[in-house]
């Protein structure tokens, strides 16, 4: 007897797969939403409870803790906890291509998947980004999917074998749920676990983490360097994925005609992407960055002096690694969110402070770019939250969307991306 233990986007995907199937199969989810569990019944499933010792198989979905004590004692009971990405996996012999790091991954798996589609390869992006992989991998004609595999994915995988995989960098992020930046790091790592020499291993040479990792890989490796903007590494990328995963599939790639392809691609909304201008000040959408290698990065390429905007949910972000960078590029910092003060109390040593004490979410932004606006000597405004958005929007994509809505209300415009 299967469990699918967490609805939502992840939960109904595996309903869903489970139901194509034929297969046997309950939920349970500690707090459910009623249209989540009318989608499940109308699909054949009941909800029951997490019993021991009732279940040999469980699908946990990415947003359930593997720490929860339920979870746990269901282990104990003798049920194998798995994900959906292992899911899939089993059920399907589609060739996968597996996208993992602290920074970069759904631009790495948008611009790969585009370039397999422009070489003619029926190719589908999943995973972390929206559909689940267990959406996708039944789709009729599909030659290979790409799939953005975070570290709460990652940590519930077994036997998952990527034919391709990519590991962009090794950072900080999630310490709130993993406890320690090794088990964060353990996590990411799982992406390399059960490689073969018939499988390749495209990674950034640049970063020492990951490459140490990679000399341990029995995968055929294939080394990238950072560039000097995170759009050309996760570029670089990309081409070297799609060049590994077209030849796997018996077609002829050029990896330096497809590194220029990925580079004319649109950006991909919510990361680092000029959106307007008001009068000579560059208004730049980051809201992906999250973690502190994506908004070092950010703070790098910005226009200087730069108005930062910083704030939300913070999930233990590493500081000091950006103190000697905001010192030399930040004239001013506008904290916003649950967090602000933190960041606020932290940062205002080393620039203009202020906190934006306004828990609408939109709102917390337009005095935010208000207050930029009328700041002399600033070049740029950059959103680039260091936190997550769940204090006061739903995810770093409605986020992003109040942040061009709210440019928009304090007399700018925001260019529509492409």
């Amino acid at each position: 007897m299967t469990l699918v233990y967490g609805l939502g986007r992840s939960g109904l995907g595996v309903l869903r797969f489970l139901a194509r199937r034929g297969r046997n199969a309950c939920f349970h989810d500690d707090h459910p939403r009623h249209e989540d569990v009318e989608t499940a019944r109308k699909l054949g499933f009941y909800s029951c409870p997490p019993e021991p010792g009732r279940f040999n198989l469980v699908v946990a979905a990415p947003g359930v803790s593997l720490e929860l004590p339920s979870l746990q004692s269901l282990a104990r009971g003798g049920a194998e906890v798995i994900g959906e990405a292992e899911l899939a996996w089993r059920e399907t012999d589609l060739p996968l291509v597996g996208v993992t790091g602290t920074a970069g991954k759904t631009t790495t798996t948008i611009f790969t998947t585009r370039l397999l589609q422009q070489m003619g390869i029926a190719a589908a992006a999943a995973g972390n980004i929206d559909p689940p992989l267990v959406e996708v991998v039944d789709r009729p004609g599909l030659e290979t999917a790409v799939v953005e595999l975070s570290s709460f994915q990652l940590e519930r995988t077994h036997r998952f074998r990527p034919r391709v995989a990519v590991l962009l960098n090794l950072g900080t992020d999630h310490l709130d749920r993993h406890g320690s930046l090794e088990r964060y790091h353990a996590a990411k790592l799982r992406l390399l676990k059960n490689l073969t020499p018939e499988d390749a291993l495209v990674f950034n040479a640049s970063d020492p983490l990951v490459r140490a990792a990679a000399m341990g890989s029995r995968a055929r490796r294939v080394p990238f360097e950072s560039a000097s903007t995170p759009r050309q590494t996760n570029a670089r990328a990309a081409a070297r994925a799609a060049t590994e995963a077209a030849r796997l599939l018996g077609r002829p790639a050029d990896y330096d005609a497809l590194e220029r392809a990925a580079m004319q691609l649109p950006a991909v909304p919510g990361r680092f992407e000029e959106i307007g201008r008001v009068g000579e000040i560059a208004i730049v959408d980051d809201s992906i960055a999250t973690r502190t290698e994506a908004v070092l990065a950010a703070l790098r390429t910005a226009p200087a002096p730069i108005a930062w905007i910083v704030g939300g949910e913070d999930k233990g972000a590493d500081l000091d690694t950006l103190k000697d960078t905001v010192r030399e590029r930040v004239a001013l910092i506008l904290a916003v969110g649950r967090d602000g003060p933190r960041f606020a109390r932290a940062f205002a040593p080393l620039a203009d402070t202020v906190l934006i004490e306004e828990t609408d979410g939109q709102r917390a932004l337009e005095r935010a770019l208000e207050t930029a606006l009328a700041a002399p000597g600033i070049a740029s405004i950059l959103l680039a939250p260091l936190a997550a958005s769940f204090d006061q929007f739903a995810d770093y994509k409605h986020r992003s969307r109040a942040f061009r809505e709210a440019l928009k209300q304090v007399g700018g415009e925001a260019w529509t991306a492409s």
